[in-house]
């Protein structure tokens, strides 16, 4: 192992405070529970409980945040799974977005579960039943405590497909002694750009390889093929455009921009897919009050001739909206949380439309807006407006073929990576 590194005071303080902070932790995951924001079927999950039996043999853990960070793992688990077929995989998230859209796109010898939080009971009973043979942590969400009991146990670690933005080495920096103790326990680390690589050097890191990104890589979200026969006989011949994990801040420029769509095309539709389901009741009030003819998924409204806007508050149903439309925004780029996953709709042949504020996907959004697939929308009094012309200029085209060949190029890396932690692991390619 790697583990090597001077004694650190946070870490130390860290691992004090953690047996302290599991009755807070309990009555966190509660409060959440009981608000929705957790879900109260496998919470127990996160308290290192599980209902599911460890397969047999080799199992490789990896982790990620949310859902868009988990499917960008899915090539890799296929590339790993094709040089050594007898491999098991466990997947961990942290995001209740991302527990049932996970479940239905997971490769074959995969399971999922939520990620025990990082009191030292929880982490134990975690370790303790799946006995992980290679942990490989991805993108943002590193947990102090679950990463130094993994390495306690001899049980290799990588960090794969790091992103860390200015604005999130501000504060990491501060937890500098905390990082680079973290850091240590990695013997492999691989950053999607020469930045994040800079400063994961910075906190502590060592021999960081660039790489690119893991999400051009992903396979397009599954979708019914029912659902998605349905909802375009639904829809007809109508001109269709989607605004997919939306904040409020989205929705407020969103709203205006279809108002001036449906003066110029009375049968235009938008499909509005909030990031957060729950907020359904705050959004449909917005609608009605706005005037706009809208139907709910949820409570299974059907698109009608009138609706103007159908309200997707669904879990695990993108693949669907992405499939029946050829543009779409993405959300959180209006309102300061750092922009959404791109490459989902990119990879099923919509152009992209997006905020000025993405720098969690600056990367990514670079490329993309460099090849003309995606396009910023200034955040001004006139956003609106941009965002029905660019709309009404699209006419049904589809990304270039520069679209193709940033995925296969991404998609080409996996071969190399995929063999580096099969080593790691202790076996040969």
């Amino acid at each position: 192992m790697s583990g090597s590194a001077p004694f650190s005071l946070q870490m130390a303080c860290y691992k004090l405070l953690r047996p302290l902070l599991q009755p807070i932790m309990r009555r966190v995951l509660a409060h959440r529970v009981k608000s929705g924001k957790d879900d109260p079927v496998r919470s127990q999950e996160k308290l290192g409980l599980t209902d599911l039996s460890r397969p047999k043999g080799t199992l490789i853990w990896l982790h990620a945040v949310g859902l868009g960070e988990v499917l960008a793992l899915r090539p890799l688990i296929t590339e790993m799974r094709r040089q050594r077929p007898d491999l098991q995989f466990l997947i961990t998230s942290t995001a209740r977005s991302a527990g049932k859209v996970i479940g239905d796109n997971l490769p074959d010898n995969t399971m999922h579960q939520f990620l025990p939080l990082d009191g030292p009971l929880f982490v134990k009973r975690f370790l303790n039943h799946w006995q992980p043979d290679l942990s490989i942590w991805s993108e943002q969400d590193l947990w102090p405590g679950a990463i130094m009991d993994t390495a306690r146990r001899g049980i290799p670690l990588a960090y794969i497909n790091a992103r860390i933005t200015p604005q999130s080495y501000q504060r990491r920096k501060t937890f500098r002694g905390l990082y680079r103790k973290m850091l240590a326990q990695f013997e492999i680390v691989t950053a999607q750009n020469q930045e994040s690589a800079q400063f994961l050097e910075a906190l502590g890191a060592h021999d960081v390889k660039v790489m690119p990104s893991l999400k051009p890589a992903a396979e397009p979200l599954r979708a019914d093929a029912g659902v998605v026969q349905e909802m375009q006989q639904a829809i007809g011949t109508r001109k269709v455009w989607v605004a997919a994990s939306t904040h409020k801040a989205d929705e407020d420029v969103v709203l205006e921009a279809h108002k001036i769509l449906l003066k110029r095309d009375p049968q235009t539709l938008l499909v509005l897919v909030p990031r957060i389901p729950v907020r359904a009741p705050e959004i449909a009030t917005t609608l009605a009050h706005a005037g706009f003819s809208f139907a709910q998924r949820s409570i299974g409204q059907p698109i009608a001739p009138e609706t103007s806007v159908y309200l997707a508050d669904s879990f695990g149903e993108l693949g669907v909206w992405y499939r029946i439309s050829n543009i779409a925004l993405i959300g959180a780029s209006f309102d300061g949380l750092g922009g959404h996953n791109p490459w989902e709709a990119v990879c099923l042949s919509n152009r992209v439309l997006h905020g000025p504020g993405v720098h969690n996907f600056i990367s990514d959004y670079q490329i993309l807006d460099a090849q003309s697939i995606s396009e910023e929308i200034a955040d001004t009094p006139q956003a609106a407006q941009e965002i029905a012309d660019k709309i009404t200029s699209t006419k049904g085209a589809k990304p270039h073929a520069n679209a193709d060949r940033l995925i296969d190029e991404a998609r080409s890396a996996l071969e190399p990576l995929a063999a580096a932690l099969l080593k790691l692991e202790g076996h040969s390619a």
